[in-house]
């Protein structure tokens, strides 16, 4: 019995537990998650920069709509609104600034070509839908002739709304649509606004009509 109790005694006895502290915890933890394989499927860079820059859009546009009258509906009608004005602001003020360039911009840009070729380049153009070039050429077209007629002194550098208005001398009865085709022109070419096929076609006819249209000649006065 001593015996087997002096067994039992050394089996029955245990080592005091081993105890971590805190902070040897916590970094313990940091080093076993910071392993590479719990990263494997972690977002890259860019991908937290984009999801960052989303959370503080969506945190700005969350403090704007709570200060805004109606919140969210409004904040999205000020922002629609807002779009609206600066478009037709650009619109408005573009304008001046188009004609700006188109009266420093020359009408040809290229070696003296006749009014045929320039009307066969313009139909070219129109039928493959290059409406911006084909409105381009045919204005060209239409300026060219007038100097073959005379009616217009060849002069480099000469713009479409000069043409335009030199030319208004000599066919009064055409006055308001060289006008019109002068802009349509400026505002194709300098104003970066699209041409479409009822410009072409509108620039098609006055192309057409000047050349059945008489002249005002004007002599010396007796």
């Amino acid at each position: 019995m001593k015996g087997t109790g002096g067994l039992l005694a050394r089996t029955g006895s245990t080592a005091p537990p081993v105890t971590t502290g805190r902070e040897d915890a916590r970094q313990a933890a940091r080093e076993e998650l910071s392993k590479p394989l719990y990263h494997e499927n972690d977002p890259g860079l860019f991908q937290r920069v984009l999801n960052r820059f989303w959370e503080w859009v969506g945190d700005l546009f969350d403090h704007a709509s709570g200060a805004t009258p109606g919140g969210t509906l409004g904040l999205v009608a000020i922002a629609v609104f807002a779009v609206l004005v600066v478009a037709a602001l650009w619109w408005r003020l573009g304008a001046p600034r188009r004609a700006v360039h188109g009266a420093a911009g020359a009408l040809f840009d290229d070696g003296i070509r006749s009014a045929a070729d320039h009307r066969a380049a313009a139909d070219a153009l129109a039928a493959e839908g290059r409406w911006n070039e084909a409105v381009q050429e045919r204005m060209r077209a239409v300026v060219r002739s007038l100097e073959e007629r005379t009616l217009l002194d060849p002069r480099p550098g000469r713009t479409a709304d000069e043409a335009a208005a030199e030319a208004a001398a000599s066919l009064p009865s055409q006055a308001e649509a060289l006008r019109a085709a002068a802009r349509t022109f400026d505002d194709v070419t300098y104003g970066a606004r699209p041409a479409n096929e009822a410009m072409y076609a509108s620039l098609r006819t006055l192309d057409q009509t000047l050349t059945r249209t008489k002249p005002l000649l004007t002599g010396p006065t007796p």
